[in-house]
Protein backbone atom coordinates (compact mmCIF):
# COMPACT_ATOMS: atom_id res chain seq x y z
CA UNK A 1 0.00 0.00 0.00
CA UNK A 2 2.59 2.38 0.91
CA UNK A 3 4.18 1.54 -2.59
CA UNK A 4 0.81 2.55 -4.13
CA UNK A 5 0.87 5.89 -2.21
CA UNK A 6 4.24 6.55 -3.04
CA UNK A 7 3.11 6.47 -6.77
CA UNK A 8 0.10 8.22 -6.95
CA UNK A 9 1.88 11.63 -4.38
CA UNK A 10 4.64 10.96 -7.16
CA UNK A 11 1.97 11.84 -9.90
CA UNK A 12 -0.26 14.13 -8.02
CA UNK A 13 2.58 16.98 -6.99
CA UNK A 14 3.73 17.78 -9.87
CA UNK A 15 -0.18 18.57 -11.11
CA UNK A 16 -0.65 20.40 -7.89
CA UNK A 17 2.62 22.70 -8.29
CA UNK A 18 1.50 23.04 -12.49
CA UNK A 19 -2.20 24.30 -11.48
CA UNK A 20 -0.63 26.51 -8.56
CA UNK A 21 1.65 28.00 -11.30
CA UNK A 22 -1.86 28.49 -13.51
CA UNK A 23 -4.04 30.30 -11.47
CA UNK A 24 -0.52 32.55 -10.20
CA UNK A 25 -0.43 33.34 -14.29
CA UNK A 26 -4.15 33.76 -14.44
CA UNK A 27 -4.66 36.40 -11.35
CA UNK A 28 -1.34 38.31 -13.11
CA UNK A 29 -3.07 38.47 -15.82
CA UNK A 30 -6.29 39.02 -14.53
CA UNK A 31 -4.68 41.98 -12.62
CA UNK A 32 -3.08 43.61 -15.66
CA UNK A 33 -6.44 43.80 -17.44
CA UNK A 34 -8.19 45.46 -14.90
CA UNK A 35 -5.13 47.74 -14.68
CA UNK A 36 -5.80 48.42 -18.34
CA UNK A 37 -8.89 49.03 -18.26
CA UNK A 38 -8.92 51.11 -15.05
CA UNK A 39 -6.11 53.19 -16.72
CA UNK A 40 -8.23 53.45 -20.03
CA UNK A 41 -11.22 54.84 -17.71
CA UNK A 42 -8.93 57.19 -15.85
CA UNK A 43 -8.10 58.81 -19.18
CA UNK A 44 -11.85 59.06 -20.12
CA UNK A 45 -12.35 60.95 -16.68
CA UNK A 46 -9.38 63.33 -17.35
CA UNK A 47 -10.95 64.66 -20.82
CA UNK A 48 -14.43 65.00 -19.51
CA UNK A 49 -13.10 66.75 -16.69
CA UNK A 50 -10.67 69.14 -18.90
CA UNK A 51 -13.44 69.36 -21.61
CA UNK A 52 -16.44 70.70 -18.88
CA UNK A 53 -13.09 72.89 -16.80
CA UNK A 54 -12.29 74.99 -20.04
CA UNK A 55 -14.96 74.99 -22.80
CA UNK A 56 -17.58 76.80 -20.45
CA UNK A 57 -17.76 80.38 -19.96
CA UNK A 58 -18.03 81.11 -16.16
CA UNK A 59 -20.43 83.81 -16.01
CA UNK A 60 -23.08 81.90 -17.48
CA UNK A 61 -22.00 78.34 -16.99
CA UNK A 62 -21.31 77.27 -13.56
CA UNK A 63 -19.39 73.38 -13.76
CA UNK A 64 -20.03 71.52 -10.07
CA UNK A 65 -16.90 70.24 -8.34
CA UNK A 66 -18.45 66.94 -8.07
CA UNK A 67 -18.47 65.17 -11.66
CA UNK A 68 -20.72 62.09 -10.49
CA UNK A 69 -24.56 62.41 -10.67
CA UNK A 70 -26.94 59.46 -9.90
CA UNK A 71 -30.81 60.63 -10.96
CA UNK A 72 -34.14 59.13 -9.59
CA UNK A 73 -36.64 59.45 -12.61
CA UNK A 74 -39.88 58.81 -12.98
CA UNK A 75 -41.41 58.54 -16.76
CA UNK A 76 -44.28 58.44 -18.73
CA UNK A 77 -44.31 57.43 -22.66
CA UNK A 78 -47.06 57.73 -25.08
CA UNK A 79 -46.90 56.64 -28.49
CA UNK A 80 -49.54 57.09 -31.53
CA UNK A 81 -49.08 54.89 -34.82
CA UNK A 82 -51.76 56.01 -38.23
CA UNK A 83 -51.67 53.67 -40.82
CA UNK A 84 -53.95 55.06 -44.29
CA UNK A 85 -54.07 53.44 -47.01
CA UNK A 86 -56.84 52.72 -49.84
CA UNK A 87 -58.51 49.68 -50.70
CA UNK A 88 -59.41 49.47 -54.71
CA UNK A 89 -62.21 46.72 -55.68
CA UNK A 90 -60.99 43.98 -57.97
CA UNK A 91 -62.40 43.28 -61.08
CA UNK A 92 -62.71 47.10 -62.98
CA UNK A 93 -65.80 46.70 -59.91
CA UNK A 94 -66.08 51.36 -59.12
CA UNK A 95 -65.64 51.68 -55.76
CA UNK A 96 -62.70 51.97 -52.92
CA UNK A 97 -62.66 52.14 -49.61
CA UNK A 98 -60.17 54.61 -47.71
CA UNK A 99 -59.03 53.19 -44.26
CA UNK A 100 -57.24 54.09 -41.32
CA UNK A 101 -55.72 51.65 -38.62
CA UNK A 102 -54.49 53.56 -35.30
CA UNK A 103 -52.62 51.95 -32.63
CA UNK A 104 -52.26 54.32 -29.54
CA UNK A 105 -51.70 51.88 -26.52
CA UNK A 106 -52.11 53.13 -22.65
CA UNK A 107 -49.58 55.28 -21.19
CA UNK A 108 -46.37 53.44 -20.57
CA UNK A 109 -45.37 54.18 -16.68
CA UNK A 110 -41.85 53.35 -15.41
CA UNK A 111 -39.18 54.44 -12.22
CA UNK A 112 -35.87 54.18 -12.91
CA UNK A 113 -32.29 55.47 -12.57
CA UNK A 114 -29.80 56.99 -14.05
CA UNK A 115 -26.37 58.20 -13.66
CA UNK A 116 -23.70 60.24 -15.12
CA UNK A 117 -19.99 61.31 -15.14
CA UNK A 118 -19.89 65.16 -16.86
CA UNK A 119 -23.06 64.59 -18.41
CA UNK A 120 -22.77 61.44 -19.96
CA UNK A 121 -24.02 58.05 -18.62
CA UNK A 122 -26.94 55.34 -18.82
CA UNK A 123 -30.13 54.78 -17.82
CA UNK A 124 -32.11 51.97 -16.44
CA UNK A 125 -35.90 51.94 -15.79
CA UNK A 126 -38.32 49.26 -14.55
CA UNK A 127 -41.92 49.29 -16.38
CA UNK A 128 -44.61 49.96 -14.24
CA UNK A 129 -47.61 49.63 -16.44
CA UNK A 130 -48.62 46.17 -18.42
CA UNK A 131 -47.37 45.83 -21.71
CA UNK A 132 -45.38 48.86 -21.73
CA UNK A 133 -42.35 47.16 -23.31
CA UNK A 134 -39.07 47.72 -23.13
CA UNK A 135 -37.25 51.16 -22.78
CA UNK A 136 -33.25 51.41 -23.24
CA UNK A 137 -31.78 55.32 -23.66
CA UNK A 138 -28.36 56.43 -23.17
CA UNK A 139 -27.12 60.32 -23.86
CA UNK A 140 -24.52 62.37 -23.56
CA UNK A 141 -24.28 65.88 -23.24
CA UNK A 142 -20.88 68.49 -23.33
CA UNK A 143 -20.46 72.00 -24.49
CA UNK A 144 -20.61 71.65 -28.34
CA UNK A 145 -21.92 68.39 -29.07
CA UNK A 146 -24.75 66.38 -27.57
CA UNK A 147 -25.95 62.54 -28.58
CA UNK A 148 -29.20 60.74 -27.58
CA UNK A 149 -30.60 57.03 -28.34
CA UNK A 150 -33.26 55.10 -27.22
CA UNK A 151 -35.08 51.95 -27.90
CA UNK A 152 -38.39 51.01 -27.00
CA UNK A 153 -40.50 47.54 -28.05
CA UNK A 154 -43.81 46.71 -26.66
CA UNK A 155 -46.97 44.96 -27.88
CA UNK A 156 -50.71 45.80 -27.98
CA UNK A 157 -54.51 44.15 -29.31
CA UNK A 158 -56.25 47.82 -29.11
CA UNK A 159 -56.50 48.90 -32.11
CA UNK A 160 -59.04 51.86 -33.81
CA UNK A 161 -60.20 51.03 -37.05
CA UNK A 162 -61.99 53.28 -39.53
CA UNK A 163 -63.21 53.45 -43.32
CA UNK A 164 -64.96 55.23 -45.91
CA UNK A 165 -66.63 52.93 -48.56
CA UNK A 166 -67.04 55.00 -52.06
CA UNK A 167 -69.24 54.43 -54.86
CA UNK A 168 -69.25 55.92 -58.36
CA UNK A 169 -67.34 58.76 -56.59
CA UNK A 170 -69.75 59.47 -53.98
CA UNK A 171 -69.15 58.30 -50.25
CA UNK A 172 -71.79 55.44 -49.51
CA UNK A 173 -70.78 54.46 -45.93
CA UNK A 174 -68.58 55.66 -43.01
CA UNK A 175 -67.64 53.89 -40.03
CA UNK A 176 -65.58 54.15 -37.32
CA UNK A 177 -64.78 51.11 -34.49
CA UNK A 178 -62.26 50.23 -31.65
CA UNK A 179 -61.26 46.59 -32.07
CA UNK A 180 -59.52 44.43 -30.26
CA UNK A 181 -57.34 42.52 -32.70
CA UNK A 182 -57.01 38.67 -31.71
CA UNK A 183 -53.23 38.32 -32.95
CA UNK A 184 -51.11 41.21 -30.54
CA UNK A 185 -49.27 43.86 -32.59
CA UNK A 186 -45.39 44.31 -32.15
CA UNK A 187 -44.19 48.12 -32.57
CA UNK A 188 -40.49 48.93 -32.31
CA UNK A 189 -39.22 51.76 -32.35
CA UNK A 190 -35.43 53.17 -32.64
CA UNK A 191 -34.22 56.74 -32.49
CA UNK A 192 -30.87 58.32 -32.75
CA UNK A 193 -29.93 61.95 -32.68
CA UNK A 194 -26.40 63.95 -32.54
CA UNK A 195 -26.36 67.77 -32.77
CA UNK A 196 -23.83 70.60 -32.63
CA UNK A 197 -24.33 73.63 -30.28
CA UNK A 198 -23.07 76.81 -31.78
CA UNK A 199 -23.15 79.30 -28.07
CA UNK A 200 -21.77 76.00 -26.12
CA UNK A 201 -19.85 78.26 -23.82
CA UNK A 202 -22.74 80.22 -22.89
CA UNK A 203 -25.51 77.74 -23.39
CA UNK A 204 -25.80 74.53 -22.24
CA UNK A 205 -28.49 71.16 -23.08
CA UNK A 206 -27.24 69.58 -20.21
CA UNK A 207 -28.35 72.58 -17.68
CA UNK A 208 -32.50 71.48 -18.06
CA UNK A 209 -31.57 67.40 -18.87
CA UNK A 210 -29.21 65.71 -16.99
CA UNK A 211 -27.67 69.09 -14.46
CA UNK A 212 -24.74 68.37 -15.16
CA UNK A 213 -23.79 72.09 -15.05
CA UNK A 214 -25.75 74.97 -13.55
CA UNK A 215 -27.15 77.54 -16.18
CA UNK A 216 -26.44 81.31 -14.22
CA UNK A 217 -27.43 83.29 -16.51
CA UNK A 218 -30.05 83.16 -19.35
CA UNK A 219 -28.62 82.59 -22.77
CA UNK A 220 -29.35 81.11 -25.69
CA UNK A 221 -27.93 79.08 -28.99
CA UNK A 222 -28.62 77.74 -32.86
CA UNK A 223 -28.26 74.24 -33.16
CA UNK A 224 -27.93 71.49 -36.40
CA UNK A 225 -28.29 68.02 -36.26
CA UNK A 226 -28.64 65.07 -37.37
CA UNK A 227 -31.42 62.04 -36.96
CA UNK A 228 -31.85 58.74 -37.87
CA UNK A 229 -35.18 56.89 -37.38
CA UNK A 230 -36.48 53.47 -37.72
CA UNK A 231 -39.78 51.68 -36.36
CA UNK A 232 -41.63 48.97 -37.32
CA UNK A 233 -45.00 47.37 -36.33
CA UNK A 234 -46.08 44.05 -37.17
CA UNK A 235 -49.57 42.56 -36.89
CA UNK A 236 -49.66 39.17 -39.26
CA UNK A 237 -50.93 37.01 -37.97
CA UNK A 238 -54.13 34.38 -39.34
CA UNK A 239 -56.75 35.48 -37.12
CA UNK A 240 -55.73 39.48 -38.53
CA UNK A 241 -56.10 37.99 -41.92
CA UNK A 242 -59.69 40.32 -42.43
CA UNK A 243 -57.37 43.74 -41.36
CA UNK A 244 -54.52 42.64 -43.51
CA UNK A 245 -56.39 42.13 -46.58
CA UNK A 246 -58.03 45.60 -46.49
CA UNK A 247 -54.35 46.81 -46.06
CA UNK A 248 -53.16 45.32 -49.80
CA UNK A 249 -52.23 41.63 -47.72
CA UNK A 250 -50.07 43.98 -45.77
CA UNK A 251 -48.44 42.72 -42.35
CA UNK A 252 -45.82 44.37 -41.78
CA UNK A 253 -44.37 48.15 -41.98
CA UNK A 254 -40.65 49.27 -41.18
CA UNK A 255 -39.79 52.66 -41.57
CA UNK A 256 -36.71 54.41 -41.73
CA UNK A 257 -35.82 57.76 -42.14
CA UNK A 258 -32.51 60.33 -42.46
CA UNK A 259 -33.24 63.98 -41.17
CA UNK A 260 -31.07 66.84 -41.24
CA UNK A 261 -32.64 69.71 -38.45
CA UNK A 262 -31.76 73.02 -37.60
CA UNK A 263 -33.45 75.30 -34.75
CA UNK A 264 -33.00 76.91 -31.43
CA UNK A 265 -32.51 76.38 -27.77
CA UNK A 266 -33.01 78.94 -25.10
CA UNK A 267 -32.18 78.66 -21.59
CA UNK A 268 -34.48 81.44 -19.24
CA UNK A 269 -32.80 81.65 -15.83
CA UNK A 270 -35.92 83.43 -13.70
CA UNK A 271 -33.84 83.19 -10.17
CA UNK A 272 -30.55 81.67 -8.75
CA UNK A 273 -30.41 77.84 -9.63
CA UNK A 274 -33.73 77.47 -11.30
CA UNK A 275 -33.50 77.46 -15.40
CA UNK A 276 -36.33 76.64 -18.21
CA UNK A 277 -35.11 74.97 -21.30
CA UNK A 278 -37.18 75.32 -24.70
CA UNK A 279 -35.79 73.67 -27.98
CA UNK A 280 -37.55 73.10 -31.28
CA UNK A 281 -35.72 71.71 -34.69
CA UNK A 282 -37.79 71.32 -37.35
CA UNK A 283 -36.71 68.18 -39.41
CA UNK A 284 -36.45 67.55 -42.83
CA UNK A 285 -35.59 63.75 -44.18
CA UNK A 286 -33.78 63.40 -46.85
CA UNK A 287 -33.95 59.58 -46.69
CA UNK A 288 -37.09 58.24 -46.31
CA UNK A 289 -38.26 54.18 -47.27
CA UNK A 290 -40.90 52.18 -46.11
CA UNK A 291 -40.64 48.47 -46.36
CA UNK A 292 -43.36 46.55 -46.51
CA UNK A 293 -43.72 42.37 -45.83
CA UNK A 294 -46.83 41.01 -48.11
CA UNK A 295 -48.79 37.75 -47.23
CA UNK A 296 -51.34 35.65 -48.74
CA UNK A 297 -54.31 33.71 -47.17
CA UNK A 298 -57.08 31.44 -48.74
CA UNK A 299 -59.62 34.45 -48.23
CA UNK A 300 -60.51 37.45 -49.95
CA UNK A 301 -62.17 40.45 -49.55
CA UNK A 302 -64.70 40.11 -52.59
CA UNK A 303 -67.09 37.62 -54.06
CA UNK A 304 -70.40 35.89 -53.96
CA UNK A 305 -71.52 34.90 -50.70
CA UNK A 306 -73.43 32.50 -52.03
CA UNK A 307 -70.64 30.33 -53.13
CA UNK A 308 -69.48 30.11 -49.92
CA UNK A 309 -71.37 26.68 -48.82
CA UNK A 310 -70.00 24.77 -51.74
CA UNK A 311 -66.13 25.85 -50.68
CA UNK A 312 -65.33 22.20 -48.46
CA UNK A 313 -62.61 21.88 -46.28
CA UNK A 314 -59.17 23.46 -46.97
CA UNK A 315 -56.06 21.29 -48.13
CA UNK A 316 -53.32 22.84 -46.69
CA UNK A 317 -50.72 21.08 -48.59
CA UNK A 318 -52.00 22.06 -52.03
CA UNK A 319 -53.55 25.22 -50.99
CA UNK A 320 -56.73 25.23 -52.68
CA UNK A 321 -60.49 24.19 -50.98
CA UNK A 322 -62.29 21.10 -51.82
CA UNK A 323 -63.99 22.96 -55.25
CA UNK A 324 -60.64 23.51 -56.18
CA UNK A 325 -60.22 27.36 -55.84
CA UNK A 326 -57.62 29.18 -53.89
CA UNK A 327 -59.49 31.78 -52.28
CA UNK A 328 -62.75 32.11 -50.65
CA UNK A 329 -64.88 35.07 -50.05
CA UNK A 330 -64.17 36.93 -46.35
CA UNK A 331 -67.44 37.81 -45.40
CA UNK A 332 -66.94 37.63 -41.55
CA UNK A 333 -70.38 38.35 -40.47
CA UNK A 334 -71.49 35.41 -42.30
CA UNK A 335 -73.73 33.01 -39.13
CA UNK A 336 -71.60 29.43 -38.64
CA UNK A 337 -68.56 30.76 -40.73
CA UNK A 338 -66.07 29.15 -38.41
CA UNK A 339 -62.55 31.55 -40.34
CA UNK A 340 -60.49 31.22 -37.75
CA UNK A 341 -60.20 27.52 -38.24
CA UNK A 342 -60.02 27.58 -41.74
CA UNK A 343 -57.57 30.57 -42.26
CA UNK A 344 -53.81 30.16 -42.76
CA UNK A 345 -51.59 32.94 -43.90
CA UNK A 346 -47.99 32.84 -45.75
CA UNK A 347 -45.73 34.69 -46.78
CA UNK A 348 -44.88 36.02 -50.37
CA UNK A 349 -42.42 38.77 -50.61
CA UNK A 350 -41.74 42.75 -49.90
CA UNK A 351 -42.42 46.01 -51.16
CA UNK A 352 -39.87 48.96 -50.86
CA UNK A 353 -40.99 52.17 -51.57
CA UNK A 354 -39.22 55.62 -51.51
CA UNK A 355 -40.84 59.09 -51.06
CA UNK A 356 -39.83 62.88 -51.44
CA UNK A 357 -39.33 65.08 -48.46
CA UNK A 358 -41.27 64.93 -45.09
CA UNK A 359 -40.77 67.66 -42.34
CA UNK A 360 -41.06 66.56 -39.06
CA UNK A 361 -40.82 68.30 -35.54
CA UNK A 362 -38.19 67.87 -32.21
CA UNK A 363 -39.48 69.72 -29.71
CA UNK A 364 -38.16 69.47 -25.85
CA UNK A 365 -38.49 71.66 -23.31
CA UNK A 366 -37.12 71.55 -19.71
CA UNK A 367 -36.52 72.62 -16.50
CA UNK A 368 -34.42 72.01 -13.26
CA UNK A 369 -33.49 73.91 -9.98
CA UNK A 370 -30.59 73.00 -8.14
CA UNK A 371 -29.44 73.47 -4.41
CA UNK A 372 -26.09 72.48 -2.81
CA UNK A 373 -25.13 69.29 -4.38
CA UNK A 374 -29.13 67.96 -5.26
CA UNK A 375 -31.68 69.43 -7.48
CA UNK A 376 -35.02 68.25 -9.63
CA UNK A 377 -35.75 68.44 -12.94
CA UNK A 378 -38.83 68.30 -15.31
CA UNK A 379 -38.38 67.67 -18.90
CA UNK A 380 -40.34 66.58 -21.87
CA UNK A 381 -40.09 65.71 -25.89
CA UNK A 382 -41.96 65.25 -28.81
CA UNK A 383 -40.94 63.33 -32.15
CA UNK A 384 -43.19 63.10 -35.03
CA UNK A 385 -42.50 60.78 -38.10
CA UNK A 386 -44.37 60.61 -41.08
CA UNK A 387 -44.50 58.58 -44.49
CA UNK A 388 -46.37 59.30 -47.54
CA UNK A 389 -46.39 57.12 -50.83
CA UNK A 390 -49.57 57.33 -53.41
CA UNK A 391 -52.43 56.10 -51.24
CA UNK A 392 -49.67 55.15 -48.46
CA UNK A 393 -49.08 57.09 -45.18
CA UNK A 394 -47.97 55.93 -42.01
CA UNK A 395 -47.19 58.28 -38.99
CA UNK A 396 -45.82 57.83 -35.75
CA UNK A 397 -45.85 60.13 -32.64
CA UNK A 398 -43.77 59.71 -29.52
CA UNK A 399 -43.20 61.65 -26.33
CA UNK A 400 -42.34 61.60 -22.91
CA UNK A 401 -41.96 63.13 -19.77
CA UNK A 402 -39.97 62.83 -16.93
CA UNK A 403 -39.80 63.47 -13.83
CA UNK A 404 -36.27 63.57 -11.80
CA UNK A 405 -34.29 64.02 -8.03
CA UNK A 406 -30.96 63.81 -8.07
CA UNK A 407 -27.60 64.35 -6.29
CA UNK A 408 -24.26 64.63 -7.10
CA UNK A 409 -21.46 62.98 -6.22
Amino acid sequence: MSKVKAILLSLLLPLSAAAQEQDTVSNEQGSGKFQEWKERFSLVQQYLDSAAKTKYDSRYIEVPEKPWSVILRYRRNAVDVDYNSRFVAPDGEDGYINWNMCFEPPTGTSIGVWVGYRGTGFGFAKSLSKNAGRYISFSSTGAKFGFNFRYRKFETTSTTFSAQVYSEGEEIENWEEELNILNPAVIRSFYVNGYYVFNGRRYSQAAAYNQAVIQRRSAGSFLVGATWYSSSFDYAGKDNSGIMLLGANTGRIQLQQGNICAGYGFNLVLFHSFVINVMAMPTMSVYNRVKETKYDSNYKMFGDEDEIDDYGKWNSDTRTWENGKTHKPHTLTKEGENWRANAELWKIGYETEYSAFQFNLDLRCGMAYNWRNFFMGFQMQFNNFSYKKDYNKVELSDGYAILSFGVRL
